[in-house]
């Protein structure tokens, strides 16, 4: 028996006899000749199989030609027959003529999902869904991208962790939580792994990152949150601002934009009609005031009191960015300490303003980042200003007690990112089993 062939590594061959194995995307039973298209995780490729025919030149119903007559899109098949180079065949100039044809499973006839189905209809069969060619780039992008990551991580000495997802007691908000049953007890899904990243910083491990899920409570039903995410965590110690964070952040990203440009970037191309851009270095950077300001000359008021830039305004400061620097990122720096934790360091001189920043990529946030406060008296203090009662969070207070280096970090929505690069228009296409307020399946 002929070893499977994917089907991307059909035009590489000689013609002869091969063997693949795929599912069926579409049949044509015409009367002298059957066309099946078959699609594996790489590619797709036309079967033929010329009908066979009697002495009087009668088409006779014989193997397979039964069995290709009454395939059905989306049977699993493994066929044998001759390759053959052929310029003229407008799939990939190659063909498969039919030796033998092996059922592995059949498909209902009738699928649930078409082309113009609606995202929540093409939720509730995702498996089927993932079956287009762009599907199975994204996840192959994604891939790629998180291979780039952590290659740079490890070549510059990180440590990876995993981090655990129960906790004790609320990380930054009680308000995002979600609640458990443990055993005789309450515990939280962890919504980041903040306080655990920092105390690698207190255990001297210097330099270290996760990738792994985190959780929200939060009922929103937009097109770019999600009630659960895979988490992109960086920490890192001696750092004199949150500059050094900023930076550790844009050379993670050039290194994971580039891989994904080498690999995928003439398929991106032609399936999604984007071009991967690798960002150039430094990501332009704006203070938040400033930002505003430019905003509001563009003719939007961000409208809100409390300090944050709202959606439009992170597309209008990245329109901006755009057309003045020719740039797809831009750090929104110095945020007001009303609206940030209570572990952001603040600026020296303005307790107002904290030494963190927000990421902005073609005009949504992606993430934030900045630098933490160390001194136990003044992280203290920040936590009763903001609410926290100190007791709640003990044990995170004690990781400053003994000796930490300064620090600061970042966390990154992956799906966030896979969106906007692939100009996607929601985080459930770029997510492989989307969670939500209103959904727990598949």
């Amino acid at each position: 028996m002929n070893a499977r062939v994917l089907i991307k590594n059909l035009a590489a061959l000689d013609d002869g006899l091969v063997s693949v194995s795929g599912w069926v995307e579409t049949v044509r039973d015409q009367k002298k000749v059957q066309f099946v298209v078959l699609r594996d995780e790489s590619g797709a490729v036309q079967l033929v199989n010329p009908r066979s025919t009697d002495a009087e030149g009668v088409v006779v119903d014989d193997e397979p030609a039964t069995t290709i007559s009454g395939l059905s899109q989306g049977s699993f098949v493994t066929v044998t027959g001759q390759l053959k180079h052929d310029e003229r065949v407008k799939l990939g100039g190659i063909e498969i003529k039919l030796e033998s044809l092996d059922v592995v499973t059949h498909a209902i006839p009738e699928t649930p999902i078409a082309a113009d189905s609606s995202l929540d209809k093409r939720m509730d069969w995702r498996f089927l869904d993932l079956r287009q060619p762009k599907s199975n780039l994204i996840f192959r992008i994604q891939t790629t991208f998180e291979h780039a990551l952590r290659t740079y991580w490890i070549e510059h000495d990180f440590i990876e962790l995993h981090t655990p997802k129960l906790m004790a007691s609320a990380s930054e908000s009680r308000a995002e939580l979600f609640e458990v049953e443990y055993f005789d007890t309450k515990a939280y899904l962890a919504q980041s792994p903040q306080f655990f990243k920092q105390m690698a910083q207190s255990s001297g491990f210097g330099k270290i990152f996760e990738v792994g899920p985190a959780f929200r409570a939060d009922p929103s039903f937009t097109s770019r949150h999600a009630t659960e995410f895979t988490s992109v965590d960086s920490e890192i110690s001696w750092i004199d601002s949150h500059e050094d964070v900023m930076q550790l952040h844009e050379d993670l990203l050039v290194a994971a934009f580039t891989a994904v440009k080498a690999k995928h970037g003439e398929e991106v191309l032609a399936l999604f009609g984007v071009e991967v851009t690798v960002p150039t270095t430094p990501f332009p950077r704006i203070p938040l005031a400033e930002a505003k300001e430019i905003v509001k000359s563009r003719g939007y008021e961000v409208p809100r009191d409390d300090d944050d830039m709202d959606p439009e305004g992170e597309r209008q400061i990245a329109a901006y960015v755009a057309e003045t620097y020719g740039h797809e990122f831009v750090f929104l720096t110095d945020y007001a300490s009303s609206i940030r934790p209570f572990y952001h360091m603040r600026h020296e001189g303005d307790a107002s303003l904290t030494n963190s920043y927000d990421l902005i990529f073609n005009g949504t946030e992606i993430s934030t980042g900045a630098q933490r406060e160390h001194r136990i008296d003044v992280l203290t203090e920040q936590a009763i200003e903001k609410g926290v009662d100190p007791a709640e969070i003990a044990g995170y207070l004690d990781f400053f007690r003994y000796g930490v280096p300064s620090h600061g970090g970042f966390g990154m929505g992956l799906a966030r990112v896979l969106m906007l690069m692939l100009h996607q228009a929601s985080i459930r296409e770029v997510t492989y089993l989307f969670r939500g307020p209103t959904r727990l399946e598949p």
